[in-house]
Protein backbone atom coordinates (compact mmCIF):
# COMPACT_ATOMS: atom_id res chain seq x y z
CA UNK A 1 0.00 0.00 0.00
CA UNK A 2 2.90 2.34 0.67
CA UNK A 3 4.73 1.58 -2.16
CA UNK A 4 1.26 2.29 -4.50
CA UNK A 5 0.81 5.84 -2.66
CA UNK A 6 4.41 6.18 -3.77
CA UNK A 7 4.48 5.48 -6.73
CA UNK A 8 0.80 7.60 -7.63
CA UNK A 9 2.77 10.65 -5.88
CA UNK A 10 6.18 10.03 -8.08
CA UNK A 11 4.00 9.81 -11.41
CA UNK A 12 1.81 12.73 -10.64
CA UNK A 13 5.14 15.16 -9.85
CA UNK A 14 6.17 14.10 -12.86
CA UNK A 15 3.35 14.85 -14.82
CA UNK A 16 3.40 18.10 -13.50
CA UNK A 17 6.61 18.43 -14.42
CA UNK A 18 6.22 17.46 -18.15
CA UNK A 19 3.00 19.80 -18.10
CA UNK A 20 4.95 22.62 -16.76
CA UNK A 21 7.66 22.32 -18.91
CA UNK A 22 4.92 22.52 -22.12
CA UNK A 23 3.58 25.37 -20.81
CA UNK A 24 6.35 27.83 -20.21
CA UNK A 25 8.02 27.15 -24.22
CA UNK A 26 6.54 30.70 -25.16
CA UNK A 27 9.18 32.38 -28.01
CA UNK A 28 9.35 36.02 -27.38
CA UNK A 29 10.60 38.91 -29.56
CA UNK A 30 8.92 36.63 -32.49
CA UNK A 31 6.55 39.92 -33.33
CA UNK A 32 7.18 40.05 -37.47
CA UNK A 33 5.91 43.66 -37.56
CA UNK A 34 5.99 45.56 -34.32
CA UNK A 35 9.02 46.55 -32.28
CA UNK A 36 7.14 45.50 -29.19
CA UNK A 37 8.41 42.88 -26.88
CA UNK A 38 6.19 39.61 -26.20
CA UNK A 39 3.34 40.44 -24.14
CA UNK A 40 5.10 38.62 -21.47
CA UNK A 41 7.80 40.87 -20.83
CA UNK A 42 7.01 42.23 -17.95
CA UNK A 43 9.14 44.89 -15.74
CA UNK A 44 10.05 42.11 -12.76
CA UNK A 45 13.40 42.00 -11.66
CA UNK A 46 15.96 44.36 -11.18
CA UNK A 47 15.98 47.60 -12.44
CA UNK A 48 18.05 51.39 -12.08
CA UNK A 49 17.76 54.75 -12.59
CA UNK A 50 18.85 54.29 -16.05
CA UNK A 51 15.72 52.14 -16.86
CA UNK A 52 13.25 54.55 -15.43
CA UNK A 53 14.54 57.19 -17.44
CA UNK A 54 14.80 55.75 -20.38
CA UNK A 55 10.98 53.86 -20.15
CA UNK A 56 9.58 57.68 -18.53
CA UNK A 57 11.35 59.78 -21.38
CA UNK A 58 10.85 56.89 -24.64
CA UNK A 59 6.99 57.02 -23.21
CA UNK A 60 7.30 60.60 -23.98
CA UNK A 61 9.49 60.19 -27.35
CA UNK A 62 6.90 57.85 -28.13
CA UNK A 63 3.92 60.01 -27.66
CA UNK A 64 5.30 62.73 -30.44
CA UNK A 65 5.48 60.03 -32.41
CA UNK A 66 2.10 59.56 -32.64
CA UNK A 67 0.94 62.87 -32.53
CA UNK A 68 3.28 63.50 -35.57
CA UNK A 69 1.50 60.38 -37.11
CA UNK A 70 -1.49 61.29 -36.71
CA UNK A 71 -1.02 65.13 -38.35
CA UNK A 72 -0.46 63.05 -41.32
CA UNK A 73 -3.31 60.65 -41.12
CA UNK A 74 -5.64 63.88 -40.94
CA UNK A 75 -4.65 65.22 -44.26
CA UNK A 76 -5.83 64.62 -47.99
CA UNK A 77 -3.29 64.15 -50.65
CA UNK A 78 -0.50 62.20 -48.77
CA UNK A 79 1.58 59.66 -50.64
CA UNK A 80 0.03 56.69 -49.48
CA UNK A 81 3.61 54.94 -48.82
CA UNK A 82 3.85 57.86 -46.26
CA UNK A 83 0.09 56.90 -44.41
CA UNK A 84 1.36 53.58 -44.17
CA UNK A 85 4.24 53.95 -42.48
CA UNK A 86 2.22 56.20 -40.97
CA UNK A 87 -0.14 53.74 -38.96
CA UNK A 88 2.25 51.24 -38.93
CA UNK A 89 4.21 53.80 -36.47
CA UNK A 90 1.22 54.03 -34.28
CA UNK A 91 0.51 50.31 -34.09
CA UNK A 92 4.11 49.29 -32.60
CA UNK A 93 4.55 52.47 -30.53
CA UNK A 94 0.70 52.87 -28.64
CA UNK A 95 1.57 49.64 -27.10
CA UNK A 96 5.13 50.34 -25.87
CA UNK A 97 3.86 53.39 -24.61
CA UNK A 98 1.52 51.56 -22.46
CA UNK A 99 4.14 48.58 -21.84
CA UNK A 100 6.64 51.09 -20.58
CA UNK A 101 3.85 52.89 -18.23
CA UNK A 102 2.96 49.56 -16.63
CA UNK A 103 6.82 49.46 -16.02
CA UNK A 104 7.24 52.98 -14.56
CA UNK A 105 3.64 52.20 -12.23
CA UNK A 106 5.34 49.01 -10.88
CA UNK A 107 8.65 50.62 -10.20
CA UNK A 108 5.93 52.87 -8.11
CA UNK A 109 7.07 55.87 -10.20
CA UNK A 110 5.28 58.79 -11.83
CA UNK A 111 4.74 58.33 -15.30
CA UNK A 112 4.25 62.08 -15.95
CA UNK A 113 7.33 63.01 -18.06
CA UNK A 114 7.62 67.04 -17.07
CA UNK A 115 8.90 65.90 -13.96
CA UNK A 116 12.57 64.40 -14.94
CA UNK A 117 13.67 67.93 -16.04
CA UNK A 118 17.42 67.88 -17.32
CA UNK A 119 17.23 64.40 -19.12
CA UNK A 120 17.45 65.09 -22.54
CA UNK A 121 15.26 63.12 -25.37
CA UNK A 122 16.88 62.98 -28.43
CA UNK A 123 15.06 63.62 -31.68
CA UNK A 124 12.37 65.27 -30.29
CA UNK A 125 10.74 67.87 -32.27
CA UNK A 126 9.99 71.53 -31.32
CA UNK A 127 6.89 73.28 -31.60
CA UNK A 128 8.07 74.74 -34.53
CA UNK A 129 8.39 71.85 -35.94
CA UNK A 130 5.43 70.43 -34.83
CA UNK A 131 3.51 73.28 -36.30
CA UNK A 132 4.92 73.42 -39.69
CA UNK A 133 3.91 69.95 -39.99
CA UNK A 134 0.38 70.51 -38.76
CA UNK A 135 -0.51 73.59 -40.97
CA UNK A 136 1.88 71.74 -44.57
CA UNK A 137 -0.16 70.53 -47.09
CA UNK A 138 -0.65 66.88 -48.34
CA UNK A 139 2.48 66.72 -50.93
CA UNK A 140 4.52 69.06 -48.35
CA UNK A 141 3.64 67.29 -45.26
CA UNK A 142 4.28 63.83 -46.88
CA UNK A 143 8.32 65.08 -47.27
CA UNK A 144 8.06 66.77 -43.89
CA UNK A 145 6.80 63.96 -41.86
CA UNK A 146 9.70 61.47 -43.17
CA UNK A 147 12.56 63.94 -42.95
CA UNK A 148 11.01 64.61 -39.25
CA UNK A 149 10.49 61.47 -37.98
CA UNK A 150 14.02 60.40 -39.47
CA UNK A 151 15.28 62.51 -36.98
CA UNK A 152 12.74 61.84 -34.38
CA UNK A 153 13.40 57.57 -34.96
CA UNK A 154 17.64 58.71 -35.02
CA UNK A 155 17.21 59.91 -31.35
CA UNK A 156 15.30 56.55 -30.61
CA UNK A 157 17.83 54.62 -31.85
CA UNK A 158 20.39 56.60 -29.28
CA UNK A 159 18.35 56.55 -26.59
CA UNK A 160 17.78 52.89 -26.68
CA UNK A 161 21.54 52.59 -26.96
CA UNK A 162 21.95 54.48 -24.09
CA UNK A 163 20.09 52.36 -22.27
CA UNK A 164 21.71 49.41 -23.29
CA UNK A 165 24.90 50.77 -21.92
CA UNK A 166 23.56 51.68 -19.13
CA UNK A 167 20.47 49.52 -17.76
CA UNK A 168 19.78 46.50 -15.54
CA UNK A 169 16.25 45.43 -16.13
CA UNK A 170 16.08 43.17 -18.44
CA UNK A 171 12.45 43.67 -19.95
CA UNK A 172 13.73 47.28 -20.91
CA UNK A 173 16.83 46.31 -22.75
CA UNK A 174 14.75 44.04 -24.75
CA UNK A 175 12.37 46.84 -25.86
CA UNK A 176 15.34 48.94 -26.51
CA UNK A 177 17.24 46.34 -28.81
CA UNK A 178 13.67 46.16 -30.82
CA UNK A 179 13.43 49.29 -30.76
CA UNK A 180 16.82 49.80 -32.83
CA UNK A 181 15.96 47.30 -34.88
CA UNK A 182 12.73 48.26 -35.97
CA UNK A 183 13.47 52.07 -35.98
CA UNK A 184 17.27 51.64 -38.03
CA UNK A 185 14.92 49.31 -41.08
CA UNK A 186 12.19 51.90 -41.16
CA UNK A 187 14.59 54.77 -41.17
CA UNK A 188 15.96 53.03 -44.05
CA UNK A 189 12.80 52.82 -45.80
CA UNK A 190 12.30 56.84 -45.35
CA UNK A 191 15.54 57.57 -46.52
CA UNK A 192 14.24 55.57 -49.91
CA UNK A 193 10.89 57.14 -49.90
CA UNK A 194 13.05 60.51 -50.05
CA UNK A 195 15.12 59.21 -52.56
CA UNK A 196 11.73 59.06 -54.69
CA UNK A 197 12.33 55.09 -54.41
Amino acid sequence: MNTRSTLLVSSALALTVLLAGCSTGTVSGTNHSSSAPAANSTATGPHNDADIAFALNMAAHHQQAIEMADMVLAKTGVDGKVTDLAKKIKAEQAPEITLMKSWLTAWGQSTDSSGMSGMEMNGMMSQSDMDALKSADGTTSSTLFLTQMTQHHQGAIDMSKEELSTGKNAAALELAKNIISAQTTEISTMKQLLAGN
